[in-house]
């Protein structure tokens, strides 16, 4: 019977990583998986070694950093003494994969939503060619660098591509919600972690606060991410009547006229359905600062890197401010040449990227590496 381990640190890594069993079971069925993950691996049949739910904190903390030590040590030790795999199976989660996977030459070690190298600190390609076997990356552009330093890669495709919902009944949206389809809509993303709200979340509503003051037509929706508290994110609407939703992103994003987003992969998601956005985003000035040093390409989203031009307007550390916000959402929904543009923009970014089952390429990549040390 082969075995896999798969290694996870974060919701989503534990959501791709689910998707890639099923289609894994499919071509093996009885293999033998065990991993650090979460709900969705759990319920794919992966027996858990550990939860990972203290692995996703963010941040620099003496309890963080001895969690992780630990974690990977007790990991190591149980792959190399006790499970022994035929192969370990890491998804996204950079730092401590990398690290985890400087202690297994022994074993096969395939790396699935690498580590963004060419976003910042890329000196760690370096790591990837000496420790990881088979780099499965999901940009096109990442299998050419990749293979320049002589890494085994093969593209994936990203996963949105074949995940994303369609586009959700706008009518049957706004009704359920109680939203007016005769408005314009403008909703915000304020991201899904508890420093990103303490960052962004006061001059998202200002500045929605702001539109709605000019334009008295506007509605304006507040996306609550699902692993957020009430008590957490409540506490920065009590002086607004703006309307909550929570857990359905996708729907959302595809009913909006206008998004106002933290970085991250919900800029992608939006520009799956060609809606136009703004991208907002800072952190406290020391860490920013360190970011300009490790950084090697200096835009932030997704649709911007993969073009490889400015489409989505990125307003980022000092320049996050209510002016800068509002006169950008103004001209995506005012300004009928630049929003059509901008919607054509953002519809070259799709073509760009392969209409590939992610998940499905990956699993296929694991199961004829299990077959070739039959």
């Amino acid at each position: 019977m082969k075995k896999v381990f798969i290694i996870t640190g974060e919701h989503s890594g534990d959501m791709h990583a689910a998707r890639v069993v099923y289609e894994l079971k499919k071509l093996c069925p009885d293999i033998q998986i065990e991993g650090i993950g979460a709900q969705n691996l759990k319920d794919a049949g992966v027996k858990l070694f550990r939860d990972h739910s203290k692995m996703s904190a963010v941040g620099i903390s003496p309890s963080i950093i001895l969690n992780h030590l630990r974690l990977g040590k007790d990991t190591v030790d149980y792959i190399k003494n006790v499970f022994k795999p035929d192969l370990v199976f890491c998804v996204d989660y950079g730092a401590f994969n990398l690290s985890v996977a400087k202690f297994l030459k022994d074993f096969k070690v395939f790396y699935y939503i690498p580590p963004q190298v060419w976003a910042s600190r890329k000196w760690r390609i370096n790591t990837i060619k000496k420790y990881i076997d088979k780099v499965l990356c999901i940009f096109p552009f990442e299998k050419t660098m990749y293979e320049k330093y002589g890494i085994d890669t093969h593209y994936c495709g990203h996963p949105l591509i074949s995940q994303l919902s369609l586009k959700a009944d706008k009518n049957e949206f706004f009704a359920r919600h109680g939203l007016d389809i005769n408005k314009k809509l403008v909703s915000v993303f304020p991201g899904s972690r508890v420093f990103e709200l303490k960052q962004l979340m006061k001059v998202f509503i200002n500045s929605a606060k702001d539109l709605q003051k000019k334009h008295p037509d506007l509605q304006v929706c507040i996306s609550h991410a699902p692993n957020l508290p009430d008590k957490v994110f409540d506490k920065y609407l009590s002086d607004t009547d703006f309307k909550v939703i929570k857990g359905e992103n996708q729907a959302l994003l595809s009913c909006s006229d206008a998004l106002i987003l933290a970085s991250g992969t919900v800029a992608l998601e939006a520009c799956l359905y060609q809606v136009p956005m703004i991208i907002a985003y800072r952190g406290p000035w020391l860490f920013y600062f360190i970011y300009l040093l490790v950084r090697c390409i200096k835009r932030v989203s997704l649709p911007n890197i993969i073009a490889d031009k400015l489409i989505v307007p990125e307003i980022i550390q000092g320049a996050v401010c209510v002016k800068n916000i509002s006169y950008n959402i103004e001209k995506f929904l005012y300004d009928e040449n630049c929003r059509q543009t901008n919607i054509e923009e953002l519809s070259k970014v799709k073509e760009l990227l392969s209409d590939k089952v992610s998940s499905a390429e990956a699993a296929s990549e694991i199961y004829k590496e299990l077959c070739n040390n039959s």
